[in-house]
């Protein structure tokens, strides 16, 4: 009976690379959804507005001055390797540039604990107090669940300030001299590290020890690497970059609601999930990739 069953070999050979695609699809969504989500719940704005705008205009100056000085130079030189594809290339080399001079300056020191609001705030109206209670002070009465945040009681990091990453960045840029393949590949390597990070809060609120969180990352590394490079696409996009670091924030914290949520599904459901074998890679999530 089992054998009637079980699926023709050519469609068993697909089944894995359909899996890692739609995983890919999945993670990459949620900073996209991010946006959606921040822009429905107009709670968030003050904390754009008022922490963030005064340096999404430092960083515009700083992307200007970028374009100004450092472009022309850089599009010469690859388009002796490069041809009609340069400009892209000089456009990603610029703003990498620009990102790595931004994440150096404030990101680690202004913006981590906005980051860490809109994530807290977000499990809350995901239904996920619980998680956050433990960790800073609530104000139940508050009419949103950015007002319901007060001090938090113990360390509170989104993402910690790294020297590596911004060693990484700068180690990668010339990746993008490359022709077609360097800035796809720039994208994706710095991508996959920034992607590690996008659960650190949620480990932290779980009380998970190094050892933990390096096996949770392992566990989901194919889907962090996708999730990271679509965050790093909207990362360089100038202007923006600090908005989309509060929208990704967002999106990472729906992506926590939702493995929460698959934590919390009954034995028989997840059963499947406890049999498989160690050296597999984690199951597909269980969410509509589209």
């Amino acid at each position: 009976m089992a054998s009637e069953t079980r699926l023709p070999s050519p469609v068993r050979s697909l089944e894995r690379p359909y899996n890692y695609v739609c995983r890919a699809l999945i993670a990459a969504s949620y900073p996209l959804r991010g946006i959606y989500y921040f822009l429905r719940h107009p709670a968030f704005y003050p904390l754009f507005l008022g922490r963030l705008l005064p340096l999404s205009i430092i960083s515009t100056l700083v992307y200007l001055i970028l374009f100004t000085f450092t472009f022309l130079p850089q599009f010469a030189f690859l388009a002796i390797f490069h041809g009609r594809g340069a400009w892209l290339n000089a456009v990603i080399l610029v703003l990498g540039e620009g990102l790595v001079i931004i994440q150096g300056l404030f990101e680690g020191f202004f913006v981590d604990e906005c980051r860490v609001d809109v994530f807290d705030a977000t499990l809350i109206n995901e239904n996920l107090e619980s998680l956050v209670a433990p960790h800073r002070l609530l104000f139940p009465d508050a009419p949103d669940s950015v007002r319901k945040l007060g001090k938090p009681t113990s360390v509170a990091a989104y993402q910690p300030w790294s020297l590596i990453q911004i060693i990484e960045l700068v180690i990668c840029l010339p990746l993008n001299f490359i022709p077609y393949i360097g800035t796809p590949a720039f994208i994706i390597i710095t991508g996959a590290r920034l992607g590690t990070f996008a659960h650190y809060r949620w480990f932290e609120l779980r009380g998970l020890n190094k050892k933990e969180r390096k096996l949770a990352i392992r566990n989901r590394s194919w889907d962090y690497t996708w999730f990271g490079t679509m965050a790093m696409i909207l990362g360089l996009i100038p202007v923006l970059s600090f908005f989309f670091l509060l929208t990704s924030t967002a999106g990472s914290a729906l992506w926590v609601a939702k493995l929460e949520q698959q934590m919390h599904m009954p034995q028989d459901v997840t059963a499947d999930v406890q049999e498989q074998e160690p050296d597999e890679p984690p199951p597909p999530y269980v969410d509509n990739p589209v």
